[in-house]
């Protein structure tokens, strides 16, 4: 399996912007899709998008079209989410993971611990 460490997380105002970032350690980065996920308190953990391997192809949970971008540096092993035009419902610990590219999180077999992302209003 691949370790993974999410770091960016932080405060900021509605309409603001976080670049959240997933270093990878471990088995090689390049093996796997990667998602990005993420849980507010009392609800269900939520996919917000998913890339494969190479970069070249992505999937986005409705929420996260038109506002947020995931990316890969394959020579970095670290994933990125970036995320524009922030809402208070928005606010969640994100979560990355490593599997399949598919919006189930029982496809994915690695996770990292989360950063909290909270917008303001």
């Amino acid at each position: 399996q691949v370790q993974l460490v999410e770091s960016g997380g932080g405060l900021v105002q509605a309409g603001g912007s976080l670049r959240l970032s997933c270093v990878a350690s471990g088995r090689a980065f390049t093996t796997y899709a990667m998602g990005w996920f993420r849980q507010a308190p009392g609800k269900e953990r939520e996919f917000v998008g998913a890339i494969d391997w190479s970069g070249g192809s992505r999937v986005y949970a409705d929420a996260a079209k038109g506002r947020f971008t995931i990316s890969r540096d394959n020579a970095k092993n670290t994933l990125y989410l970036q995320m524009n035009s922030l809402k208070p419902e928005d606010t969640a610990v994100y979560y990355c993971a490593a599997g399949l590219i598919t919006g189930s999180p029982s496809r994915y077999n690695s996770w990292g611990q989360g950063t909290q992302v909270t917008v303001s209003s």
